[in-house]
C-alpha cells in the first residue's frame, strides 16, 4: 500500500479515485494531476510501479 502525505492509499482503488483519499484532492485536481505525470487514470493503485508513484 502506497503512503502519500500520511495518507494510505487504497490498492483497490482506480488511481484517479485513490488519490482522493488525501484532504485538499478532487476529482478534477486528481485527473490533471495524473495528465501532467503521464499515468493512466483507468490503472489500478496497487499494480503502480515505482516510477508512476
Amino acid at each position: 500500500m502506497a503512503r502519500i502525505k500520511g495518507v494510505d492509499i487504497p490498492n483497490n482503488k482506480r488511481i484517479e479515485i485513490a488519490l482522493t483519499y488525501i484532504y485538499g484532492i478532487g476529482r478534477s485536481l486528481s485527473n490533471q494531476i495524473l495528465k501532467d505525470a503521464n499515468v493512466d487514470i483507468n490503472k489500478k493503485a496497487g499494480s503502480l510501479d515505482n516510477d508512476e508513484l
